[in-house]
């Protein structure tokens, strides 16, 4: 019996040795959780003995505990690394359109061949599909998939929308519009110009010439004239721009002056007293040569019907200097990647070089009611188990789950100070059950050796 327990002793603090010992191989292993080694004590009784001189049997081991602390964070320059900062576990497959889930506290995370998101062990990170706006379309656990990051964004849209909003100085040399020269800056009083983008994608400069007519000023109304270009072309618009004129100088209006110089034609800006915009929105502006006869711009393929509106969203004519406040154009070219973000509430959002961000998934976390139980399985991943109950979806920042840092990782919660006081105390332990086994031993060669 005494050999028995003394056996018992030495397994138990061997588990304790090879527990310990595990821990601090893993000091540096990221999102590793340490492991603590319980034991009880083994005792048999029965109903016709005496329990109070009962001796025990020695000691078992019930269970080796992983404890699911947190381990402290160390940031990093990879924006693909994550932190868990509190509850939860990433969500990871062993392939795509699989439910062989795997569950980890390891952020490591890069991109395949395929751009998708996956760990050392190329298992792939689950997320949340999400809208164009970035929320969440379903948090279960079964709509999940892998994270995917397209190096390329959409396919390019052509412009069919200019909004520009400008002062125009009052001040400024008037100036006969039929003689606008856009290669002479002395026929134009201001210009600016926007990118522009055809249907394949086509960068192109469209510039705005802005010209303050002769005579054009009149009793509480002043007039501009407006010239279009794309890439130095002629921009020819629907219908000609025509404004009043006044010849003998009383301030009222005796003619009509036409927006056009040659083969230049262009729309007319109404101003009043107070230099607010009276006008309409200019006529669309037909990009006509930028057709598909290969004369103009545009490359072949194109699409030669593009059109382009024009819109001046609430210009002034004030007594300072030429001024754009505002300039945009809808068309966007095909974007490479250019940035990767990852919000705290675990949104990832891809920049491209076409200015777009596009929300790609939410990461997905998991919890469960007895972390305890989940079952190893290598790599720093766990699967679920009948102890640690099922898992319960949801995102980070929200309920008990906690939030995700990004570029950073959470290092092993190992405290190698502790480890090495149990490691001697293992030791001696082991030492100790050793002595025991050896007195043992000793005395049944005593009495062996009565005779």
């Amino acid at each position: 019996m005494s050999f028995n327990i003394a056996l018992s002793g030495i397994s138990a603090a061997q588990k304790d040795l090879n527990t310990t010992a595990n821990n601090i191989a893993n000091v540096n292993t990221v999102g590793f959780k340490e492991s603590r080694a319980e034991f009880a004590d083994v005792y048999a009784n029965s109903i016709f003995s005496n329990s109070k001189t009962a001796v025990g049997g020695g000691v078992t081991t019930t269970q080796v505990a992983q404890q699911f602390h947190q381990g402290s964070l160390q940031f990093t320059s990879n924006s693909l690394d994550m932190a868990i900062s509190g509850g939860g576990f990433f969500v990871t497959s062993s392939g795509v359109g699989t439910q062989d889930l795997s569950y980890t506290r390891a952020g490591a995370f890069k991109v395949d061949s395929d751009n998708y998101m996956v760990d050392a062990a190329g298992n792939f990170l689950q997320g949340f599909p999400v809208d164009d706006e970035g929320n969440s379309t379903s948090v279960s656990l079964t709509t999940t998939q892998p994270i995917q990051i397209p190096d390329t964004a959409g396919s390019p849209v052509k412009t069919g929308l200019v909004e520009m909003q400008m002062n125009l100085n009052v001040g400024e040399e008037a100036l006969d519009p039929a003689s606008f020269d856009p290669d002479n800056s002395d026929t134009y009083n201001n210009s600016t110009s926007v990118t522009i983008y055809d249907s394949l994608g086509e960068s192109h400069i469209m510039t705005t010439y802005f010209v303050k007519p002769t005579n054009a000023s009149l009793t509480g109304e002043s007039n501009w004239v407006a010239f279009y270009a794309v890439d130095g072309e002629p921009v020819s618009v629907d219908s000609v721009g025509t404004y009043n004129t006044d010849t003998d100088g009383d301030g009222v209006s005796d003619g009509t002056g036409t927006a056009s110089a040659g083969t230049w034609n262009g729309s007319v800006l109404t101003f009043n007293d107070v230099g607010a915009y009276t006008g309409s929105d200019p006529d669309p502006i037909t990009t006509i040569t930028l057709g598909s006869t290969g004369a103009g711009v545009l490359d072949p393929g194109a699409d030669g019907t593009q059109t382009i509106e024009v819109r001046f969203d609430s210009p002034t004519q004030y007594s300072s200097p030429f001024e754009v406040t505002a300039l945009s154009q809808d068309g966007i070219t095909v974007g490479r990647l250019t940035n990767v973000g990852i919000g705290s509430d675990g949104l990832i959002t891809a920049s491209y070089s076409n200015g777009s961000t596009v929300p790609l998934a939410r990461v997905a976390l998991v919890r469960f009611a007895n972390e305890q139980g989940l079952t190893q399985v290598g790599n720093t991943s766990w699967k679920a188990s009948l102890d640690s109950g099922e898992a319960l979806a949801g995102e980070a920042n929200s309920g008990t789950f906690g939030g995700i840092q990004s570029s950073a990782l959470e290092q092993s919660n190992v405290d190698l100070t502790t480890e090495l006081v149990d490691l001697i105390s293992a030791q001696r332990n082991f030492q100790a059950n050793s002595r025991t086994l050896e007195v043992n031993n000793t005395l049944n060669q005593t009495v062996l050796q009565i005779r």
